[in-house]
């Protein structure tokens, strides 16, 4: 694929074999991207390439676990040295190890969540973004969550690292901009997916979830999709230090 919004530009998505993740790299691809996708099983990644390819698109797959510099790092000179550099970054990797009161949180579960939920966003960051330089400019998505802004029960520590997000976006957005990266968020609201359904999925659970969603059903994963390649196409070239919440109307305010 070479036509297209995105056409000629080199993206990386972490955690990118199913879920949210695949639906990006599928869209970025179909909007003209070469695309690296990364998961921590090779199996996984070999799969999603393979249907990847299926639809035309330019891909690469890793294995990479985002916490493991040396995977970050070999990751980030694959991309370069089979594409040519990196245009796009899309940070989606994240975990959730621990459900029940904050106050029960063991410190290695809280740290494991901030490691690949927050940390892991800063470091990439900072490895992609020399070579977003070279090439005179970048986009930077990190993917939080409606519970950024409305924590959700039993899930206070992933809550609460997905608000940390939101202040890693305005922060490297005021760094960034002399150096033409854009850094933006997306914040889905409740998606169906493999990673979110003991909470789409649950009798009873599902129907309260869906009494605050305005618009009274789940989203798809084609939707947040389809915001992250606006936030890294020329059509959001004055867009930078935002979130774009897609939750179906759900509270997003701090």
């Amino acid at each position: 694929m070479s036509v297209g919004t995105l056409a000629g530009k080199v993206a990386i998505v972490t955690a990118s074999t199913e879920g949210i993740g695949l639906a990006i790299a599928k869209r970025l691809g179909k909007d003209g991207a070469k695309v690296v996708i990364s998961s921590r099983k090779r199996s996984n990644v070999d799969k999603a390439v393979e249907e990847l390819k299926r639809l035309g698109v330019t891909a690469l797959g890793c294995r990479c676990h985002v916490g493991h510099d040396e995977q970050r790092r070999n990751m980030v000179q694959a991309a370069v040295d089979q594409f040519g550099g990196i245009d796009i970054l899309v940070s989606n990797a994240a975990v959730n190890p621990f459900f029940g009161n904050m106050m029960d949180c063991p410190e290695d579960s809280w740290n494991k969540i901030f490691d690949v939920n927050v940390k892991a966003s800063w470091l990439l960051t900072r490895e992609v973004v020399p070579h977003m330089i070279k090439r005179g400019s970048g986009a930077i998505v990190f993917v939080t969550s409606i519970a950024g802004y409305t924590p959700m029960p039993m899930l206070g520590p992933y809550s609460v690292s997905k608000t940390a997000l939101l202040g890693l976006v305005k922060a490297f957005a005021h760094e960034l901009a002399n150096d033409n990266i854009r850094v933006n968020a997306v914040a889905p609201g409740v998606v169906r997916t493999k990673f979110s359904s003991a909470l789409t999925d649950t009798e009873g659970l599902s129907d309260a979830l869906l009494t605050t969603v305005p618009m009274r059903r789940f989203g798809e994963t084609d939707e947040i999709a389809g915001t992250v390649s606006f936030l890294c196409s020329k059509d959001a070239s004055y867009v930078t230090g935002e979130t774009m919440v897609v939750a179906g109307g759900m509270n997003s305010k701090l």
